[in-house]
């Protein structure tokens, strides 16, 4: 099976349709797939749910599908660097599902794994614990947690063989692997792509199985979200 496309539009055709939900990795602008972001963009779909820790900032990163109107809800983390993003929430054009950083990477991994729910202390007695089952363990109050898998999950990697073994990179693996995971198809962007066998199994980060699709993107524009410089 053939996992490897010419271009990020041929790795999304026949995949992405109005009304999906996507999940997307990255931390800020920190790993995020741009070439498929892009790509999203230009294919018009619309009415998307996107799971992602935050919305990249405007006109960058998943902020150009908010300024393209092509998402209808947002489940993330962190708001703060888009203006769109925050714009659009408090005038009531934009649906968002707050979710703490640390319990949004543990729905994406339990989707991966197949766990369906989780308890967890984060959140209780706050507004992310409206309308959610309340449980005691020892004594405890937990909130139980649906975990999330997408339609469809865009990632980026460092590194893939043909079989779809990834490699990420120092601090841009942040929520890949588990947007990996948690995708019924998964679309990885990598710099570098190698021949099956030319990665090292103990430095593999995520097994082949969890990807469908791979797209060379060998020079990414890796956008800096705040450069601070001292005065001269």
């Amino acid at each position: 099976m053939n996992k490897v496309y010419p271009d990020a539009a041929a790795a999304l055709a026949g995949i992405v349709q109005d009304g999906q939900t996507i999940a997307v990795g990255g931390f800020g602008l920190c790993g995020i797939p741009e070439a498929l972001i892009g790509a999203l963009r230009d294919s018009g779909v619309k009415q998307l749910t996107a799971i992602s820790n935050n919305a990249g900032v405007d006109g960058f990163g998943l902020g150009q599908l908010l300024e393209t109107r092509q998402i209808r809800k947002m489940i993330a983390s962190y708001v703060g660097e888009n203006k769109e993003f925050a714009r659009q929430y408090l005038a009531g054009e934009l649906e968002l599902e707050f979710t703490p950083q640390g319990t949004l990477a543990e729905k994406l991994r339990a989707g991966g794994a197949g766990i369906p729910a989780f308890f967890t202390k984060t959140g209780v007695g706050t507004i992310v614990a409206d309308g959610k089952e309340i449980r005691e363990f020892d004594g405890e109050q937990y909130v139980m947690e649906r975990s999330l898998v997408a339609d469809v999950s865009l990632v980026k990697a460092w590194k893939a063989d043909k079989a779809g073994n990834l490699v990420f990179r120092k601090t841009a693996r942040n929520f890949n692997p588990n947007v990996a995971a948690a995708g019924k198809i998964t679309i990885v962007e990598v710099e570098q792509l190698v021949e099956v066998g030319e990665i090292d199994p103990d430095a593999v980060h995520t097994p082949g199985i969890f990807v469908h699709r791979i797209v060379v993107n060998a020079t990414p524009e890796k956008r800096i979200e705040q450069r601070t410089v001292r005065a001269n």
